[in-house]
């Protein structure tokens, strides 16, 4: 799509000022994209800087000692008998949905792997770099006129689209991220609202004509007045480029502790758009250590044992079921970790089964559908959803019985902390953002598909367990972690880099820049929001 005249609700607006030049720049950052990108920011700004202040005064409250606990002044919400609006055609069935970065030809692969959508991923996903985000919008827009194309220069193999393909879903970055190589009124413009608005300029229309869209899944909401906020983005955003109201559908992660106790509310907020809730299993589990992080007796185990069975991830599991049930829409379930592991029949087959046992407990929970990162996986998950799900989803099917109160979504896995989880977190956690500083967002590591999700689980667990003082079992006895023996692990590790890829090799793939951001974040006296955030910092100094 393409507005050759802006109209009244954009022309007005400062045309946003664009920092570096990449390539696919021309064709995603025209002059009326730019315009519609700078009329969200001047529209809706000021509010977003404002709901960064109330998760600050929030986490202050939690870190005093107040806990989370459903709004006393949303009872009526919660108990109102009441439906979002109904899902469309193209979103009655997403019994199994793929998840990547937005790289053309991994997007190709997903939207032909046989799932019933595809999530393209801006945000964990995928590295912030600009180039990045550019030729992803760019790789959109292809999709959406039908000419996603890619051919390999180092393989000679073409990669085209399927006759039938999944359908996109677009997940913008989070709403605390900032498009630092794009000025409006002198600060940078909103991750969120650029992703979000070039790809709805760009695409929308064309989309909505063939009832493949809009769709979009939200990130790291923390409360309904964030959802209230996207609301009244999409209904500005809707009439500004002439779509009627309700077009635009959104999925929400609930991928927050806060945002947890506010399900009812949020799908309220955005009843006229909303199509599902989702379980972010990994960044909840990296919210639930944040927003506990003052709270000694909150402190989890290793994080393979913080499993979804089980203490506050069922209980989450279990009451995101009921609310979506309850209000007509998706209840989706989440993302295994574990991938196909080429070469390896025994462990290829260790890998399958886990995924076959998580899809089967999601399906028996009542989840309408579920994630996986891998194209093998794809049939997976859909042979399980086959057998247990006969049906397109299964919202009809009621789970009022259940009663989850505060405390059960509060309540911490039991297990240990172990060495090799000490461990296993450093090395996840360095070779992560290293792979991330280099531009991807989405890597293999120990037979697990690892995302900023995961990375900031592993150092978010380090700050916690020293912060706390948490026993740490070691061949030799218990120990607890400070930090002249995390810098010794950390050396370590740097070591093992080394002896791997060679001084070359460690320099080119940024692991000192990686070290020195997880060490920094783990003995940080108050543990960061976000360790994207100075990351993203070296990121965009790297570009």
């Amino acid at each position: 799509m393409n507005l050759a005249t802006p109209s009244h609700m954009i022309r007005n607006a400062e045309r946003p000022v664009v920092l570096r030049d990449v390539p696919g720049q021309a064709r995603v950052l025209t002059p009326e994209a730019l315009d519609f990108i700078g009329a969200l920011q001047a529209r809706f700004g000021q509010k977003l800087n404002a709901l960064m202040v109330a998760r600050e005064r929030r986490q202050e409250r939690f870190d005093a000692g107040k806990l989370p606990d459903y709004l006393e002044e949303t009872t009526d919400i919660r108990r109102g008998l009441w439906q979002a609006a109904p899902v469309p055609p193209a979103l009655i069935d997403r019994r199994v949905e793929i998840t990547g970065p937005v790289e053309r030809k991994m997007m190709i692969n997903a939207l032909n792997s046989g799932a019933k959508v595809f999530m393209a991923d801006f945000e964990d996903a995928s590295a912030p770099r600009f180039d990045i985000m550019i030729a992803g919008q760019e790789n959109c827009i292809d999709y959406t006129q039908g000419t996603l194309a890619f051919d390999d220069p180092k393989t000679g193999k073409a990669y085209r689209l399927n006759e039938e393909t999944a359908v996109m879903i677009v997940r913008p970055r989070g709403l605390h991220m900032a498009e630092a190589n794009v000025i409006s009124g002198g600060y940078a413009v909103s991750a969120a609202l650029f992703d979000f608005g070039l790809h709805l300029f760009h695409n929308g229309r064309a989309l909505a004509e063939t009832g493949r869209g809009p769709f979009y899944y939200l990130p790291k909401i923390e409360s309904h007045r964030e959802a209230r906020f996207w609301n009244e983005v999409f209904v500005f955003a809707q009439e500004a480029i002439g779509l009627p109201a309700g077009t635009i559908k959104a999925t929400v992660l609930i991928e927050t502790l806060p945002a947890a106790f506010e399900m009812d509310e949020i799908v309220w907020e955005l009843r006229d758009h909303i199509a599902g809730l989702n379980c972010g299993r990994w960044d909840y589990i990296f919210s639930y250590i944040k927003t506990l992080r003052a709270h000694a007796g909150r402190v989890l185990p290793d994080r393979a044992q913080v499993t979804m069975d089980r203490a506050f991830l069922a209980s989450y599991a279990a009451r995101l079921v009921k609310v979506c049930h309850r209000r007509g829409i998706h209840a989706m379930g989440g993302m295994s970790a574990a991938i196909p592991v080429k070469g390896d029949d025994a462990a290829n087959a260790e890998a399958f089964a886990r995924v076959r046992a998580d899809k089967l407990r999601e399906v028996t929970l009542g989840h309408d559908g579920t994630w996986v990162a891998h194209p093998d996986l794809v049939p997976v998950a859909m042979e399980v959803f086959d057998a247990e799900m006969p049906g397109p989803n299964q919202i009809r099917k009621p789970r009022q019985e259940w009663r989850i109160e505060p405390e059960m979504l509060l309540q911490p896995h039991q297990g240990t902390i172990t060495e090799v989880g000490l461990v296993t977190n450093i090395s996840v956690a360095i070779e992560y953002l290293a792979a991330w500083l280099s531009g991807r967002g989405a890597v293999p590591i120990h037979n697990l598909m690892e995302d900023a999700a995961t990375a900031e689980i592993s150092r978010a667990q380090l700050w916690q367990w020293m912060k706390h003082g948490a026993p740490i079992q070691t061949d030799a006895g218990e120990r607890r972690l400070n930090p002249d023996w995390l810098a010794e692990l950390i050396q370590a590790e740097i070591v093992r880099i080394l002896g791997r890829l060679g001084p070359g090799g460690f320099h080119r793939g940024h692991y000192a820049s990686a070290a020195r951001i997880v060490q920094e974040a783990a003995t940080a006296e108050t543990l960061p929001a976000f360790i994207t955030t100075p990351a993203y910092q070296v990121l965009n100094a790297l570009d």
